[in-house]
């Protein structure tokens, strides 16, 4: 089962969504380390995560730091967050330019109030003209290049604001090579369950476009990805929170959606091996110091359901050194414990809440005027 993006080719229908501090070049790496062990092939593609435009553009040291791609990463996906066509295109250019990276994302699914706040996110997809003037933008940077540019977005603002498929339309109007929906309002932000059916409404509303639509929101499991693609007719899924602390996801998701068996569940022991790699690519990345701090968050993720006590769980989210860090996995590394209950929710949740929109956002739609500051964004965020 392939799906094509522009002039890219994908052996698995399968895209890792860019999630802030998660999606370095560290973890995917190890994403595809684990999708080569364990299916021996690479097929799906992994986007880093979310660069600022403009930061991008002002060569901001942190953005550019972000931007790191692996040696053997291929193709390099980079998704954009930006609010401004000129920036947009300023950045684009860049990308091709410097030969940054071989794909283009474009975020407008963010739901945090600080971005939405300022009309970023999940909130720009409501004024319509500005949205197309921003994928055009993005499209005009890339012509004569192999590079394609696809666009994410949600459902829309809220239940009564939805947007998506005005924005599927006009991303597939001004070049777009493909479009993937996160089926919940921004009002939603993480919470209760996907709607699937908005991403059929968006299906059915692109047919004939020839431009694949992938589906997002509550894929846990390698199930759940045939599941959506089977009822929603999509063309492919857009995987976040369900990998977090399961990067193996991938190695199961492409395994089921090519008709193969899938690899064994992971033991406590191989889990542990999985946490010490994640911790070394940390390091080469950004340093010890920084790589421990940064895989604390990891922790609980890795550790959902095997019986690890919580003293132990408490000293792992302290850790300070990758010394520390193997002395304390160590008692279990010949473990064959297999974790229960590890294929629910995991990351964010939260509870919907009202989106945090500036002043007379909601009056015209068709307004194409740049929202103000809404660019002084750090990347990742």
């Amino acid at each position: 089962m392939t799906v094509n993006i522009g002039s890219l080719t994908l052996n698995s229908p399968v895209v890792l969504a860019p999630m802030a501090g998660v999606t370095n070049v560290a973890f995917r790496t190890l994403c595809r380390e684990q999708e080569i062990e364990k299916t021996g092939t690479v097929s799906g593609l992994y986007v880093c995560e979310m660069i600022t435009a403009r930061a991008l553009v002002e060569r901001n040291e942190k953005t550019l730091h972000m931007t790191t791609f692996a040696p053997d990463e291929n193709p390099r996906s980079m998704q954009l967050y930006t609010t401004d066509p000129a920036y947009t295109y300023k950045a684009a250019k860049m990308i091709v330019d410097e030969n940054m990276a071989d794909h283009i994302d474009m975020n407008f699914g963010c739901p945090v109030p600080k971005v939405t706040r300022r009309g970023g996110g999940s909130a720009l997809p409501y004024k319509r003209r500005l949205f197309g003037n921003i994928v055009a933008a993005a499209v005009r940077a890339t012509e004569g290049t192999d590079i394609p540019v696809t666009v994410k977005f949600r459902v829309g603002i809220d239940d009564e604001h939805h947007t998506h498929l005005d924005a599927g339309r006009i991303a597939v109007e001004e070049g777009a090579a493909a479009v993937a929906l996160h089926a919940r309002t921004a009002a939603q932000r993480y919470s209760g369950a996907a709607d699937w059916s908005q991403i059929t409404a968006l299906v059915e509303h692109l047919d004939g476009s020839g431009i694949p639509v992938l589906g997002n929101g509550d894929i846990f499991a390698a199930g759940d990805a045939r599941r959506m693609m089977e009822e929603t007719g999509c063309d492919g899924v857009v995987v976040g929170r369900g990998c977090l602390g399961r990067p193996w996801l991938f190695a199961e998701l492409s395994a089921e959606l090519r008709g193969e068996p899938l690899p064994p569940t992971p033991t406590l022991g191989e889990v542990t091996r999985i946490i010490m790699r994640h911790a070394e690519l940390l390091a080469e990345h950004d340093g010890e110091q920084h790589a421990c701090r940064d895989l604390r968050k990891h922790m609980g993720w890795y550790l959902r359901g095997f019986p690890v006590g919580g003293e132990v769980r408490s000293q792992l989210s302290r850790i300070s050194t990758l010394a520390d860090l193997r002395e304390l996995l160590a008692p279990w590394a010949d473990s064959e414990v297999i974790a229960e209950d590890s294929d629910g929710a995991r990351g964010r949740q939260g509870s919907p809440s009202k989106v945090a929109l500036p002043d007379g956002w909601l009056d015209d739609p068709e307004d194409d005027t740049v929202p103000e500051g809404a660019e002084i964004m750090h990347s990742g965020g």
